[in-house]
């Protein structure tokens, strides 16, 4: 789950920079219609907030599948932690939907010069993030056999 969580989150962290790279100041009342002018950043972005939440088809959906398959296995407490787990989905789409909802449907804001798409070096770097998130989500098995590696090491020195 870290694995897949830094990814998604990771891709996020590179979108803004992008936004960063064209926008003076990173208000999100300014970045209105962002998505008009930086349509390759804003679908990285928008890759990476449906990880964060754990749609099918991603990474972080695969993490968030083991996290309750295996919460399911503990009874009454598995299902408070199934709930700890929705509620984080839950507060994750609201907190990206805010970002989203202003760079796609938000007022252009004037800037002083056009806004243009990231540079290509940086968007590079993004959409192989953003593409990662969507590669791990389909084929889980480097990440799934590496994470049980380092878990058959840590427990083998248990008593």
């Amino acid at each position: 789950h870290l694995f897949n969580h830094a990814l998604a989150k990771g891709t996020l962290f590179l979108a803004v920079a992008c936004l960063g790279m064209r926008f003076a100041t990173m208000r999100l009342e300014n970045l209105g219609g962002a998505a008009r002018s930086m349509p390759w950043t804003m679908a990285a972005f928008v890759i990476a907030s449906l990880s964060l939440i754990g749609v099918p088809g991603t990474a972080g959906f695969v993490s968030k599948w083991y996290l309750v398959s295996a919460a399911m296995e503990e009874g009454a407490l598995g299902v408070g932690l199934v709930i700890v787990v929705v509620l984080g989905s839950l507060l994750a789409a609201v907190y990206l939907w805010r970002v989203l909802e202003v760079v796609y449907f938000g007022e252009a804001v004037k800037p002083e010069q056009p806004i243009r798409e990231a540079p290509l070096g940086m968007l590079a770097v993004t959409w192989t993030a953003a593409l990662a998130n969507l590669y791990f989500g389909l084929v889980p098995s480097l990440p799934l056999s590496l994470a049980g590696e380092a878990a058959g090491s840590l427990l083998e020195y248990l008593p």
